[in-house]
């Protein structure tokens, strides 16, 4: 395929559809600059976008903890994802809205004169992780770690927050792995560069406490399926040894969904029972 700049379609922006390769901004834009930016992935499958209100819901908030307010309702985001999904024809394709402080009067670290200005785009993509829905996806181990809270806004899908992963999932790829595990700045287990992450011993379920990354829709999605069903489900600080113990593993995010992971640095997993019951009922979720 050609560019993601170079391709016919439509893109919502600033309330208007416009054509794909006129949909830019100049070089002056302060998010450019200074990572003034948020932003959403979506998927939209048979039609309608899963969870895409909480997806709104998260832009503006994310916006609001970078001291940024989106000129735009949640009802207002919905409709324009939808234009945008009907203007190219649609039905099952992943979204992106972001929000970004644009160019204006100011062009140093503050700007509260300039407008934040809003996009949605979109466009068919498959698998995330190629073909490890069937064999386990190869995650290696980052050397870069997730900040403290008190140093950054870590509930904040903010585009700034993501440069750590970019280099880490391009260091996991050079070494052969398809991504990246992070600890936190205290050591323990976080998250992938673009994904939350279980673990299953002894039938039971075990995830990384939240307190210093996003908490992932569809982390949370998964979490009340697995409480449906029965499954135990222990939110907590994992320290990097336990990776040993544990008998599977999967990744969850909007893009990743529900993909299973097969090794871990040193450490392997199987692709087992829980973790394909798991995948396959967050499949017939999404497409009801």
């Amino acid at each position: 395929m050609s560019g993601y700049d170079d391709r016919d379609g439509k893109i919502w922006m600033d309330g208007q559809l416009i054509d794909w390769r006129e949909a830019n901004v100049h070089i002056l834009t302060h998010a450019l600059h200074y990572a003034s930016s948020v932003f959403e992935g979506e998927r939209c499958y048979n039609g309608k976008i899963f969870k895409g209100v909480e997806h709104s819901h998260r832009l503006r908030s994310s916006a609001q903890l970078l001291d940024m307010e989106v000129p735009y309702s949640v009802e207002e985001i919905e409709a324009a994802k939808y234009a945008m999904l009907k203007a190219n024809g649609w039905t099952d394709a992943y979204v992106r809205a972001i929000a970004w402080r644009g160019a204006g009067e100011d062009m140093g670290v503050s700007a509260a004169r300039n407008p934040v200005r809003l996009a949605v785009a979109g466009w068919e993509w498959g698998a995330y992780y190629g073909d490890a829905k069937t064999k386990g996806a190869k995650i290696g181990i980052s050397r870069w770690k997730r900040p403290s809270p008190e140093t950054i806004p870590v509930h904040a899908k903010a585009a700034g927050l993501y440069m750590i992963c970019t280099m880490s999932k391009h260091e996991a790829e050079a070494q052969g792995f398809s991504d990246a595990l992070f600890m936190d700045y205290r050591g323990y287990v976080a998250e992938c560069t673009g994904a939350n992450i279980f673990f299953v011993k002894d039938g039971e379920v075990h995830t990384p406490l939240p307190d210093s990354f996003l908490n992932g829709i569809t982390r949370q999605t998964v979490i009340g399926l697995l409480k449906e069903k029965g499954i135990r489900v222990y939110e907590r600080h994992i320290e990097p040894y336990e990776l040993e113990g544990f008998e599977q593993s999967w990744l969850t995010g909007t893009a990743a969904e529900v993909t299973p992971v097969g090794q871990i640095g040193d450490y392997h997993f199987e692709v087992g029972a829980l973790t394909r019951d798991i995948a396959q009922t967050y499949e017939e979720l999404v497409r009801r």
